[in-house]
């Protein structure tokens, strides 16, 4: 479902599809730091105090908690919390 109109929809695809792909590179880095920045603020705003990598286990499990089999996500949090 969207509410954006065909027209305008069709112009914004247009549109990036006209950027180089080192700006489309760029522009996709810079949404992912902001939505991480936006995490991370919620995490912080829940008001516990967090060391360093209790907030990395918590991002990722924010971030990527569906991506990953439980096997595989606790491997990845192992290695969180060794470095």
């Amino acid at each position: 479902m969207s509410d954006t109109p065909v027209d305008i929809e069709a112009r914004f695809h247009k549109m990036i599809l006209s950027l180089a792909p080192a700006q489309r590179l760029i522009m996709a880095c810079r949404m992912f730091s902001t939505a991480q920045t936006l995490v991370r603020a919620g995490i912080l705003q829940e008001g516990k105090q967090l060391d360093a990598e209790a907030l990395r286990e918590r991002l990722f499990k924010r971030l990527y908690g569906q991506d990953f089999r439980t096997s595989a996500s606790e491997k990845i949090l192992r290695y969180l919390k060794a470095t």
